[in-house]
């Protein structure tokens, strides 16, 4: 039974998908849960005519995907959120977040699919994701996730590792000492 995926379904398909199902699988679970819908002619075409404007509203071109990177790099993402002390975030910033900021600050489209976020930001901090726009034509993105009310510190550089001095190791403390082979023998005296 074909059904149109109305929400993502794990190891079944993503919304908006045309997927083919069991008939007991979509009547008993996907129907009642309202995760999908029965995919008529009528409705997959409605789905293919929304595909299409959203793709007109993506960059339909190389071109116009350099001109949005070049407006995007520019842009910076700022996010007002709860945090406690230590700089953890009540909740997080998730991909679907970013693309809605995305459209707030610079009107730009960018699919939640297309932002490279391995996992949702969790973190007070200074953050730099990327976004796939079109196909080669990949932009990070700055985005500062700043405890409400606060502000995040200027940002440090790192400090580059000092070489060593000769006879310490790295951490800075006493190296080990070789064993001193002169005093295991016992010594000669003279007679």
């Amino acid at each position: 039974m074909e059904v149109i995926l109305l929400q993502d379904v794990e190891k079944v398909g993503l919304r908006g998908e045309v997927v083919d199902v069991a008939r007991g699988y979509a009547r008993n679970f996907l129907l009642p849960r309202r995760l999908a819908e029965t995919a008529t002619p009528a409705k997959v075409a409605e789905l293919q005519k929304r595909t299409d404007q959203r793709a007109r509203q993506e960059a339909s071109t190389f071109e116009q995907a350099r001109d949005l990177g070049d407006k995007l790099e520019a842009t910076e993402l700022r996010f007002d959120v709860k945090a406690g002390p230590t700089g953890s975030l009540f909740g997080s910033v998730t991909a679907t977040d970013l693309a809605d900021e995305i459209w707030q600050v610079a009107k730009i489209r960018v699919d939640r699919r297309k932002i490279d976020l391995a996992e949702p930001i969790k973190k007070v901090g200074r953050y730099a994701v990327p976004v796939e726009l079109f196909t080669d034509v990949t932009v990070e993105v700055r985005t500062l996730v700043v405890p409400e009310g606060g502000e995040l510190p200027p940002p440090e550089p790192e400090p580059e590792p000092e070489a060593a001095p000769e006879g310490q190791s790295p951490e800075g403390s006493v190296p080990e000492e070789a064993p001193i082979e002169a005093a295991a023998e016992p010594e000669a005296t003279e007679e």
